[in-house]
């Protein structure tokens, strides 16, 4: 009943809804930019790339609540099509990224370093779990696009690298619940407001580099503070509200 009355609704509220579908896709198409500005030794333009791929991915989920997306278009999985351009620019772009700008090494050892997060996320993008129905993410979401900003930015070493994206790929398979900041409920506005100061502080790094300054390097990694802090606290919170209530269950 509720697709046929979808596809008699009017035009534009099935037009509104194609045009968020259409604005998510673009990702694919930065993605390419950013594999392109990487092979072209423009890591710093591939960084901006990857901001501009983060912008609509923080603001496309937005747009497809607000415009109903799935009742407009119900035989579109948005759901899909966001998790292949996540995959693209928050993966494999910045895996080739670090590859061509050399902070993987050659070998053996650079290709095992860039599959490690390719076949991490590779499970964590399949898992019907990977966003909670409390709205955070389940292990480690895959900001590998995040990893490869700072490894730049950072002028982190061949060793420092390695051992970011091995924790990280790790991360992936422990259940944690991370922050999803546009989504849990639990200290949204702040969560809101420090990722947009995040966004605009590394956009700032960006101008300045190659040489960043120290304070506002400090101020965009501070945000991680909050990040891993405040996913950690509310993960053990509704791990033992939920183990108190299993005690319950069994002494009653």
């Amino acid at each position: 009943m509720r697709e046929i009355e979808t596809e008699g609704s009017p035009p534009f509220f099935r037009l509104k809804a194609a045009a968020v579908h259409l604005y998510t896709a673009t990702g694919v198409i930065l993605a390419l930019l950013m594999v392109i500005a990487a092979f072209q030794g423009e890591a710093v333009k591939a960084l901006w790339i990857t901001l501009a791929a983060l912008a609509i991915d923080s603001t496309d989920g937005l747009l497809a609540r607000r415009f109903r997306v799935s009742e407009a278009l119900p035989r579109f999985d948005g759901v899909l099509l966001d998790n292949i351009v996540d995959y693209l620019t928050y993966v494999l772009a910045p895996m080739l990224l670090l590859w061509s700008e050399g902070y993987l090494s050659g070998g053996v050892t650079g290709l095992a370093l860039a599959a490690l997060p390719l076949l991490a996320s590779s499970y964590q993008f399949c898992r019907v779990d990977a966003k909670t129905d409390d709205h955070f993410f389940l292990g480690f979401p895959s900001y590998f696009n995040i990893v490869a900003f700072y490894a730049i930015v950072c002028h982190l070493s061949f060793a420092a690298t390695a051992a970011v994206i091995v924790v990280c790929s790790l991360l992936v398979f422990v259940p944690i619940r991370y922050i999803y900041p546009t989504r849990t409920v639990a200290f949204r506005k702040l969560s809101l407001t420090l990722t947009a100061l995040w966004l605009v502080g590394c956009a700032v790094l960006l101008l300045q580099m190659p040489d960043p300054s120290p304070t506002v390097l400090g101020f965009s990694l501070s945000y991680f503070v909050y990040y891993f802090g405040m996913s950690f606290y509310l993960s053990a919170k509704i791990f033992l509200a939920s183990r108190r209530m299993v005690e319950e269950t069994e002494a009653s």
